[in-house]
């Protein structure tokens, strides 16, 4: 296997090399999912708690959920966005780590659902998660997720 440009070194293609709050730099990325759609990453800004659209070739982001900066369990925020993924239809579906819970965004919307895991409560009954870490979607739109302080990974049916 081999990468360009060359297998040593990389193109830096979203953000700068110091992490920051503002439309041009990132902070603390883990989460990073590929719109062939739009052309762009779909990323999970951890500490700006937020997670932003940056098209490629652009020189800054856009944002889709959460407020930057603003660390809160409320329909619109994020206590730590860790992980994003966009469904056929173009919605959203972002982890919140430290609110323990998945968070649904209908395209275009800012105000989110959570639909796996109950806002800032942990547990290890089904219907709740313990810092919950990375999630993908199967073909039929049922939600794994990566259950990180439980130890389990979790699937949650489509509804």
């Amino acid at each position: 296997m081999r990468y360009l440009p060359n297998s040593t070194f990389g193109t830096k293609v979203a953000g700068g090399n110091i992490g920051g709050n503002n439309h041009t730099l990132i902070n603390f990325p883990l989460g990073l999912h590929r719109d062939l759609v739009t052309n762009s990453f779909i990323i999970a800004n951890s500490n700006g708690a937020n997670v932003i659209q940056w098209h490629s070739g652009d020189s800054n982001w856009t944002q889709l959920a959460g407020i930057l900066r603003k660390s809160d369990m409320t329909p619109t925020t994020f206590g730590y966005p860790t992980d994003v993924t966009i469904d056929p239809m173009g919605n959203v579906y972002v982890v919140d780590l430290s609110g323990h819970r998945i968070q649904f965004f209908l395209i275009g919307e800012f105000n989110g659902t959570t639909i796996a895991g109950v806002t800032n409560q942990t547990g290890s009954h089904s219907n709740l998660l313990y810092q919950p870490s990375s999630i993908i979607l199967d073909n039929q739109l049922n939600l794994y997720v990566a259950d990180y302080s439980n130890h389990r990974i979790q699937k949650f049916l489509r509804y």
